[in-house]
């Protein structure tokens, strides 16, 4: 029994070298980086980072079960941009803080996130369109709409995730953004519902219970609103993008079309 697995390991190894061979070379520098990194974690006896680390490579797997399981055949493409994410997203957004030392590095992602989501979105409907046995005919624009809905789930999804790890966790997953204008109905004081706007705050003080103060200076500290916005605000870009591409690579079925560089397809029987 262990022998055959061993033999089936060795076969999806030399498949991956012969057919995914850009994936695979990307897959084994990256996957090396972290091993490295999370040596060098434990002996320093950085446990956080340690876990980051293992969970990017637990990550790095979604992908190859997603193919096995399902029998679906993922392009070359998809796969390293998926392997590139979760680097840029763990490795180097957690671990090495660039979400702190580059402003719009969240940004770029949550960009990156709404166009792949809308990429797997689009081929799971489009795999039922077009397989003979569901007989569904649906339209373009209709497979590209249910791939941009169910990006923005997922989007959505993950700011649930983001608000319930700040609340429950105590992280700080949904950054905070500094304002210097606001609109509130809270700070009418004869209880009306009409807003007081307040403009070019140029300081607020928050105290604790025990009587601690901390000041903030150039505006109010928004705590997560305006970056969960944000984050869906470049989700639906980057998902009507990929729409839109897709779009008309249903129509066409253009083969060099972008779209189909990221379109799941079922594995063809041997």
């Amino acid at each position: 029994m262990e022998k055959k697995k061993k033999r089936n390991l060795r076969k999806e190894i030399k498949h991956e070298m012969k057919h995914h061979k850009k994936a695979f070379i990307v897959y084994v520098i990256l996957r090396f980086l972290i091993l490295v990194t999370l040596v060098l974690q434990l002996i320093r006896g950085n446990y956080e980072n340690a876990f980051f680390c293992i969970l990017t490579l637990i990550l790095f797997l979604v992908p190859g079960f997603i193919e096995k399981k399902f029998n679906i055949e993922m392009p070359e493409t998809l796969e390293i941009v998926i392997f590139l994410f979760v680097f840029a997203a763990e490795f180097l957004g957690e671990m090495q803080n660039f979400f702190n030392i580059f402003s719009h590095w969240d940004t770029i992602l949550h960009t990156i996130n709404g166009f792949l989501c809308a990429a797997i979105g689009f081929s799971l409907i489009d795999i039922l369109n077009r397989t003979e046995k569901f007989h569904l005919n649906l339209s373009p624009f209709f497979v590209a709409f249910v791939g941009f809905c169910f990006s923005m789930t997922i989007g959505v999804l993950w700011e649930f995730f983001e608000y319930g790890s700040d609340v429950y966790l105590h992280s700080d997953m949904q950054k905070d953004t500094l304002v210097e204008n606001i609109s509130s109905v809270s700070l009418n004081e004869t209880g009306e519902n009409i807003a007081i706007h307040i403009n070019d705050i140029s300081s607020s003080a928050i105290t604790t219970g025990d009587g601690t103060t901390y000041v903030i200076n150039d505006g109010y500290l928004d705590i997560g609103l305006i970056d969960t916005m944000e984050d869906l605000g470049v989700n639906f870009i980057g998902a009507v993008i990929y729409c839109i591409i897709g779009f008309f690579y249903v129509k066409n079925r253009d083969k060099d079309s972008i779209a189909s560089k990221f379109l799941l397809r079922i594995k063809e029987e041997k």
